[in-house]
């Protein structure tokens, strides 16, 4: 995308803000959200600086059948790729990284595979969650490694220290033999507060492949899973200001996938876990300590195939957050991250340490706002890692904010890419350096009590990208740092509250480029568009939601088109009493034969009812 096609887009944008922005509707009351990813430190999200997103409660609840990774593909910016279905392996791409070049958390816990670099995405259920922070841009200064393209931290259910008892359950019915179901609790009484959700599903799924996937993976039988997990939380607040706090994630995947017709049917049995302890403690009037220590740990095994491996990560931080006058705060951190691996296939190494140092600044002066953040991540076997941020944000008037931002990022290559013993032609390579990247973004943004409107435009200069496969002449390949990528964009957003009516929209425009050959980097669109309406009809809502994505390519040469597609869904909810709630969820309404890896399939018109209970 060049800067002269982008130019008359930003300026038709631009003067159409201020027309959308004084319609007039009667305000709504809405609680703040309050968000920690951004700067580590609790904040207003209107506060933030950056281009963040939250998913929230009333979101996840209604999911439905949706996968989390369905349901993050709805957010700007955010595009995924499955190997056929919710059960399979599933990739997140954030404003057009590679999946492993975005920190992936639970609870503040790294759960990127030290294995392999991906996350577990189809292991995870919306039931467990209670919120997800979405940080587009560069945020290595102030998470480490992997946060290239941004960072993702998933919020488990915890118990609200100010509210009594309270229960949920769901339970709901489905197109492909689809049954969910969820429980859960939470409280606080005396000083304590507490919580716990579990969940279970299964469905016959649909078939995972087809012809094009070739003879040596298609199958043409249906492809299912069964899924459970819990998250829960307990914690107690012995003192004023003197809290200590534990978090749990245990959820399981049984997913079949297609290994060719002469198999039964294999699966992929997956579990992901991930547990904190965190003692947050107020040592004087301006001074907050923060002390954690936190475990997750995948485990990924392929019985048919002898096929096992599984990554422990033990995670240990101290931030003590000081504000050294009104409005200015000062983070300081020291972190310790243990990474150790296990697999089928002996490593040459099979253990890293990270010990880390970082400082974050964050202020606000009358009408001129600043984050700044420096960190240094010392890796066995690599040395110091230096990356920094630097935000600054001015609101123009009451309403309208513009801002810049820079930060640098790096991931550190995973033991895959480093140790993988020679197996078919190919080893690792312990020899390489991580990938680096330097972020540049500027934003306008308009918010009042009825309308959200934005405007973000970047550009991401990845270098050192690592291809994992190199060969020579005689077809002997390894790893290398051969790749460098930019990734320039822009994205629109609005909301928009018209009495009964709620309007939402989103456009990404973008030019993932690899630097090396100007192709379009795979499996990435140039542009994604966005809509969503939901209207209330006394008790009853309904609402449709719509996404776009044109054309990608399947190879790195551009010769495999994938075509563009549309989506269409639908959704109702109506409270039968008080207590109880039906929730209606009809995806690709429209039956789209669709593509985002070629060889493999998507959903196709299916819907899902659900019973929702709370007390």
């Amino acid at each position: 995308m060049s800067a002269f096609s982008l130019r008359p887009l930003m300026a038709a944008v631009v003067g159409a803000l201020p027309l959308i922005a004084t319609a007039q509707t009667a305000p709504v009351a809405k609680l703040e959200q309050i968000v920690v990813t951004p700067s580590r430190i609790e904040q207003p999200l209107k506060n933030v600086l950056g281009d963040v997103t939250v998913i929230g409660q009333d979101t996840l609840q209604k999911a439905g059948q949706s996968s989390v990774a369905e349901i993050l593909q709805r957010q700007p910016g955010v595009e995924i790729t499955t190997n056929g279905g919710p059960q399979a392996v599933t990739s997140v791409y954030l404003r057009g990284t590679n999946p492993q070049q975005t920190r992936i958390m639970i609870d503040g816990m790294r759960i990127n595979s030290s294995t392999s670099g991906s996350v577990n995405w189809q292991a995870l259920d919306p039931a467990l969650i209670e919120r997800i922070e979405i940080v587009r841009g560069a945020g290595s200064s102030l998470y480490g490694s992997d946060a290239i393209g941004g960072v993702i931290n998933i919020i488990t259910k915890k118990g609200q220290r100010e509210r009594a008892l309270s229960a949920w359950g769901n339970v709901g019915l489905g197109s492909y033999d689809t049954f969910k179901s969820s429980a859960g609790f939470s409280g606080a009484t005396q000083g304590w507060d507490y919580s716990l959700a579990t969940s279970y599903g299964t469905s016959d799924g649909f078939n995972a492949t087809n012809p094009q996937a070739g003879g040596f993976t298609y199958n043409r039988d249906k492809n299912g899973y069964t899924q459970h997990g819990f998250s829960g939380s307990l914690g107690y607040e012995w003192a004023q200001g003197q809290h200590l706090g534990l978090t749990a994630l245990n959820s399981y995947m049984d997913g079949q996938f297609d290994s060719g017709p002469g198999l039964t049917t294999p699966s992929t049995l997956t579990r992901q876990q991930a547990y904190g302890l965190t003692s947050t403690n107020k040592l004087a009037e301006r001074w907050t300590s923060r002390l954690s220590a936190a475990l997750s740990k995948e485990d990924v095994e392929t019985r048919q195939f002898s096929s096992r491996f599984s990554t422990l990560q033990r995670q240990y931080s101290w931030q003590n957050d000081v504000t050294v006058a009104q409005g200015h705060t000062v983070s300081l951190l020291a972190e310790r991250l243990e990474e150790r691996i296990k697999h089928s296939t002996v490593h040459t190494e099979d253990k890293r340490n990270t010990n880390a140092v970082a400082l974050i600044y964050r202020g606000d002066l009358d009408r001129h706002h600043l984050q700044a953040s420096l960190r240094n991540d010392n890796i066995s076997g690599y040395g110091n890692k230096v990356t920094g941020g630097l935000g600054y944000d001015l609101d123009i008037t009451e309403n309208w904010t513009v801002g810049v931002a820079a930060n640098t990022g790096f991931r550190a290559p995973t033991f895959a890419d480093l140790y993988t013993p020679y197996n078919w032609g190919f080893r690792g390579n312990p020899d390489l350096n991580p990938e680096k990247s330097r972020n540049v973004e500027g934003h306008i943004r308009y918010t009042d009590e009825t309308t959200e409107l934005g405007l973000v435009v970047y550009q991401n200069r990845i270098r050192d990208m690592i291809n994992p496969y190199v060969c020579d002449a005689n077809f002997e390949c390894t790893s290398a740092n051969t790749e460098r990528a930019r990734i320039t964009g822009l994205t629109l957003t609005a909301m928009k509250q018209l009495g009964d009516t709620t309007l939402t929209a989103s456009a990404d425009f973008a030019n993932p480029k690899d630097d090396n050959t100007g192709k379009q980097l795979i499996r990435r669109a140039k542009q994604n568009h966005k809509l969503a309406v939901e209207q209330r009809i006394d008790a009853l809502k309904v609402g449709a939601e719509y996404q776009f994505a044109s054309h990608r390519y399947e190879d790195a040469a551009n010769k495999l088109r994938l075509g563009g597609y549309g989506l269409l869904n639908l959704t109702a909810s109506y409270p039968i009493t008080s207590s109880l709630e039906a929730q209606l969820r009809w995806n690709n309404v429209l039956d789209k034969d669709y593509t985002l890896i070629r060889g493999y399939n998507n959903p196709g018109s299916s819907v899902f009812l659900n019973l929702a209970w709370r007390m």
